[in-house]
């Protein structure tokens, strides 16, 4: 067999007129980064990129961005991309062009290529710099690669602005939270939680503080319905969309919901859409959102407040992060919280009136972040349709005759 990989050989004929048939060794070179120990990981301006995505910020740069990041060790054949200057350390390459051409390009051009299927057969999962030298493809001129960049580059510009968004948006949400429910900072008498208590704060003896007069001390369960998941046999799963969404841990979980990844044929304890999902194994108080209904395995729990407040539940448990950390460290090999630990955890419980408030503010801030996630994804999908078929040459982008090669 000879030593040349070549990468889908029999597609190559079926690639547009115009394109040029190259072995990937003559137009790009991977070159090693620079090992950047963990202490120097922590400060500065500049991202340091492992094979996994950004590890760290580093005050100096190793290479001029924009670049192309490949993971080489650990999460193997891994794209990513800098728009600034950056520092990839030893378990990645990062892309110098031979020739001119688009970077952004390269980006999207790898990612058709799924180097992640490509490691060096070694013990120690690795991607071997020649073997992806070696893989043939055919790739368009400059002006075309331009053009595909740029349909690309702005469904993904569009998806990380809504990110951003979404970022701001929960960062106002956790800020009234914290101002209402645990600083008790009203902004004044006009306002209706400030009303209820006359500005007056009393000594709790079971959370040992001062809380407004009105409000009491109380437990999780006072408050809130929690359901502890429960995982249904293995032989039930699946990857190819069978049946209804699964999520076993924090694994999936994502900024605010989790993305699917595993389908379950035979579910037994759901979530429903707005409620709120509490990693309780490994690591304990991890926090997400349901974006719709699915089954949960025995490393989350799913809770809503009585009233079904969704945003007043999600941030209430994001509040009580310090109390799930607890059972993280309690001296087992792995932590986790029981139901009748979760339960009992205790809280402030304030007049309905004041949570219903609190609701009708932050519904339409956080029907916004649902709003941009479920956008994300159809855009992130319409990208992901695209992708292979513009590399392809399946389709064609028209180019302007002014800017032909």
């Amino acid at each position: 067999m000879s030593k040349k990989t070549k990468f889908k050989q029999t597609e190559v004929s079926k690639f547009p007129e115009g394109w040029e048939v190259k072995d990937l060794g003559e137009e790009i070179e991977l070159v090693y980064g620079k090992g950047l120990p963990e202490k120097k990981r922590e400060f500065g301006e500049y991202p340091v990129f492992g094979s996994n995505g950004i590890i760290g910020y580093h005050n100096e740069n190793l290479i001029k961005g924009p670049g192309v990041i490949i993971g080489r060790k650990g999460s193997v054949g891994e794209i990513k991309f800098s728009k600034i200057d950056f520092w990839p350390i030893d378990t990645t390459y990062y892309i110098k062009l031979k020739k001119k051409g688009n970077i952004k390009f390269w980006y999207y051009f790898l990612q058709y290529l799924k180097l992640n299927k490509l490691n060096s057969h070694s013990a120690v999962p690795g991607l071997n710099r020649d073997q992806v030298y070696q893989i043939t493809v055919k790739i368009p001129n400059l002006p075309e690669q331009n053009a595909i960049t740029t349909i690309l580059s702005s469904l993904d510009e569009k998806i990380e602005l809504n990110q951003k968004m979404n970022k701001t948006l929960e960062a106002i949400g956790q800020a009234l939270f914290k101002r209402w429910f645990i600083d008790f900072e009203f902004p004044n008498e006009e306002d209706k939680p400030y009303k209820s208590s006359g500005g007056e704060m009393v000594y709790s003896e079971e959370l040992g503080k001062e809380i407004p007069k009105g409000w009491r001390a109380g437990v999780i369960n006072d408050d809130f319905e929690l359901t502890m998941g429960q995982s249904p046999p293995g032989k039930t799963y699946n990857e190819i969309g069978e049946g209804i969404k699964f999520f076993q841990g924090r694994t999936d979980f994502g900024f605010r919901y989790p993305t699917e990844r595993v389908y379950c044929t035979a579910p037994t304890r759901f979530a429903q859409p707005g409620d709120t999902l509490v990693s309780v194994r490994a690591p304990v108080g991890d926090i997400n959102m349901s974006l719709e209904k699915c089954c949960i395995g025995r490393g989350l729990a799913t809770i809503r407040h009585k009233t079904n407040s969704r945003s007043y539940t999600y941030y209430s448990m994001h509040m009580l992060k310090k109390e799930f950390e607890r059972y993280e460290s309690e001296g087992t090999v792995f932590g986790s919280i029981t139901k009748k630990k979760f339960l009992n955890l205790k809280i402030v419980i304030p007049p309905t009136e004041i949570i219903e408030l609190f609701e009708s503010l932050l519904y339409p801030i956080d029907q916004k972040i649902e709003d941009n996630e479920i956008q994300s994804r159809t855009l992130s999908n319409l990208r992901d349709s695209l992708l292979p078929k513009l590399m392809s040459g399946k389709i064609r982008v028209k180019i302007p005759e002014e800017t032909r090669a």
